[in-house]
């Protein structure tokens, strides 16, 4: 995802585009909960004030987590209840390490909210494959690092072949067979996300693995191979291995029939160098979903960049539950769920995030360097209602009588959504 100075150009490469003109502030995005959080807020500087020292901790703590989870492991007083885990760690997640390469998963089992979605982290070293292979689920993937050549099979034989680089994203369809393989001089790094939430990695159906469990005699029948040929056939999964690099892109693609056999559809797309679909002075946002990627049909995704202090303003998804990935940065997230329940928690590179269905969250930069993130659903279409948008579409007496704001305080709302404000 970097380079040795921690750096990935093409995520800081959009990081240095000219911004349009700021927005409102992102305290006002938060009117709607102002009374309960400076209430709240004031009984907790009173218990400090009397010496209270409810939250003080004298045992033994793991300094570096605290560092990381301020919110989590002290909550914002405007947290209640409990709402389930939204939180995982690829860094905590076991890798599967192999000749030419590595993964590890955070599935239903790691992050037990997370029934629709699961995230696969892949790394393949310069040459080598992940093995031919296909699965029970739609296979929706991010590259975070590197370049990649990847093909998929059409049942109607036709085949689709392209070379990605970092910020490029493909789609496979559930049962059709294909590969990855890494290019030039470090290979690849890329996320792979399932729309199946107990989906695993390690079951999954394997060239391999077929022709090695299906008799010899069966096999000659079927492909015209001599006994001789069959023996020579792998005796057990490859997964991932090494292996040259290929030809160019151009000599792949003649090489198995040219355009007679070229696939139609497009399963590859370039996120990265898109326009943005929104950009503010404290951020921008990138859309990718099936209106402008057709083939991805059960998986939206928005791309976000916070600038320091920015948050995602105040919104929820109609139409799915949300699966995060977090690119850079570190920023929180607080969701708030029926009768009264609220989480705040600490995110940084590498975690793993979720969000229910229709839940109303915000995430907001609490660092000092940019937060780059995923937000992905099971759904054809990226969907969010913002609420700021609707406090302003209610008739003005209609919000006064829910929030207690006259008019003057009700017009400092920004009216149309903005999805990124400006810290």
């Amino acid at each position: 995802m970097s380079d040795q100075n921690g750096n990935n150009p093409t995520l800081d490469g959009v990081s240095r585009r000219s911004f349009l003109g700021g927005v409102g502030s992102a305290a006002l995005a938060t009117v709607a909960m102002a009374g309960l959080t400076a209430h709240a807020q004031e009984r907790e500087d009173t218990r400090k004030a009397e010496g209270d020292h409810s939250s003080s901790d004298p045992g033994p703590e793991n300094q570096v987590l605290l560092k990381q989870n301020r919110n989590t492991n002290t909550p914002p007083p405007t947290d209640h209840g409990e709402i389930g885990p939204i939180w995982y760690s690829f860094d905590l997640a076991r890798k599967r390490v192999e000749e030419g390469g590595w993964t590890h998963q955070v599935t239903q089992r790691e992050l037990p909210s997370s029934k629709d979605l699961a995230g696969v982290n892949m790394r393949l070293t310069s040459g080598s494959f992940r093995e031919l292979h296909w699965h029970t689920a739609n296979e929706w993937a991010f590259m975070e690092y590197g370049k990649a050549r990847v093909t998929v099979l059409n049942p109607d034989g036709t085949m689709f072949i392209d070379d990605i680089g970092e910020g490029d994203l493909w789609f496979f369809p559930a049962g059709y067979p294909h590969s990855i393989q890494g290019l030039g001089a470090d290979g690849c790094q890329f996320l792979l996300v399932f729309d199946e939430g107990n989906f695993s990695e390690d079951n999954t159906f394997l060239l391999s693995e077929f022709v090695a469990h299906t008799p010899p005699d069966v096999l000659m029948k079927n492909s015209n191979l001599s006994a001789t040929d069959i023996a020579k056939l792998p005796k057990e999964q490859l997964y991932i291995f090494p292996a040259e690099l290929p030809q160019s892109l151009a000599a792949d693609r003649a090489a198995i029939g040219g355009s007679r056999v070229q696939a139609p559809q497009q399963y590859t797309f370039k996120m990265a160098s898109m326009e943005p679909t929104k950009k503010t002075a404290g951020g921008e946002v990138r859309i990718v979903d099936s209106r402008n990627f057709p083939v991805s049909t059960s998986v939206a995704a928005g791309l976000v960049r916070l600038k320091p202090g920015a948050i995602r303003e105040l919104h929820w998804h109609p139409n799915a539950s949300e699966w995060q990935f977090w690119l850079a940065g570190s920023g929180r997230m607080t969701i708030v769920m029926p009768d009264g329940r609220a989480r705040t928690m600490d995110f940084n590179a590498n975690d793993v995030g979720f969000v229910p269905a229709v839940a109303g969250h915000y995430i907001e930069n609490t660092g000092d360097t940019d937060v780059v993130f995923l937000e992905m659903f099971k759904a054809p279409q990226f969907l969010d209602v913002s609420l700021n948008n609707w406090i302003r579409r209610m008739p003005p007496e209609m919000a006064t009588a829910h929030l207690n704001l006259d008019a003057a305080a009700l017009k400092k709302i920004p009216s149309e959504k903005q999805e990124i404000i400006a810290g």
